[in-house]
């Protein structure tokens, strides 16, 4: 019985791998741009520009459409062109003149290797899923020491609260040291749990979408919030509150972590009030 349940196991593996395969063997006959050492910033840049991009549009949009309001948090703000180019100019400036020499560094000690063989399915979404709780619970310790810590707060993290209703383009304006302890945490987990490439990919794409989410300022039937059972997860007015109050829900996206420590403050939706926003 345990001989055919390890057999089953195997061709589930199997099959999981081969659904991969010829993604895998598509990104790898473009090893010139993805074993480039420009790569890992043009990813970065491109990536969360391409998510950022529909929430700029939907802004510019809202003071025509009164429909899209009743989906934003805050209906009666919209960040003016004064507020996007400093966030935009930001992220471009930090990522040329800081992550980009890193980057390069970094490659040259170590080159880019893609492995042959696909990752397993099952194990690309459970190392996804374990990246993600691991980075949770870093970025939780590392944001409420930067909040109890006044030194901290002042210096490094600040910048990222001078827009007290978030935006998607207001995600990446924070310092250069949160931009780097953010990638720190992404490389550590990614490196201990020994992640393929392709489950890399993955999760830094999904990482950067969270993220942009949770600062876009707009709670659709669809956002993540709402898919995921049980309030697990935060999610866009989660996370607005922590920028409207300061002293709640640390974490970036799971629950658990505020729950356990006192700081957890739900959001209007999950008292019961269902009305898209409306302002806490």
């Amino acid at each position: 019985m345990s001989g055919s349940n390890s057999s089953e196991l195997r061709v589930l593996c199997s099959s999981g791998q081969l659904l991969l395969q010829p993604l895998w063997d598509r990104l790898r006959t473009r090893d010139a741009l993805t074993q480039s050492p420009f790569f890992p910033v043009i990813f970065a840049i491109t990536t969360y520009m391409a998510f950022c991009l529909p929430f700029v549009v939907l802004d510019a949009l809202c003071p025509w459409v009164p429909a899209l309001r009743r989906y934003k948090i805050h209906p009666d703000f919209s960040p003016s062109v004064q507020q996007l180019l400093p966030c935009l100019g930001r992220t471009l400036y930090q990522h040329v003149v800081f992550v980009l020499p890193v980057t390069l560094l970094h490659w040259a000690h170590a080159p880019a290797f893609l492995p042959p063989e696909a990752p397993e399915l099952l194990q690309l979404l459970r190392h996804v899923v374990l990246c993600l709780l691991l980075f949770d619970a870093e970025f939780f310790a590392w944001h409420v020491l930067h909040h109890k810590v006044p030194w901290l707060y002042r210096t490094f993290h600040k910048l990222h609260h001078q827009n007290a209703s978030s935006f998607a383009l207001a995600t990446q304006y924070m310092s250069i040291w949160e931009l780097f302890s953010l990638g720190f945490f992404d490389m550590v987990n990614v490196t201990l749990l020994g992640c393929h490439p392709l489950t890399v990919l993955v999760f830094h794409v999904l990482n950067v979408w969270l993220s942009v989410e949770d600062h876009s300022g707009y709670d659709f039937p669809w956002s993540t919030h709402r898919l995921v059972p049980f309030g697990w997860y935060g999610g866009v007015a989660h996370h607005d509150l922590h920028h409207s109050q300061f002293n709640c829900n640390f974490a970036p996206y799971f629950t658990h972590w505020d729950k356990l420590l006192g700081t957890l403050r739900p959001c209007p939706s999950q008292l019961g009030d269902e009305t898209p926003g409306k302002a806490p």
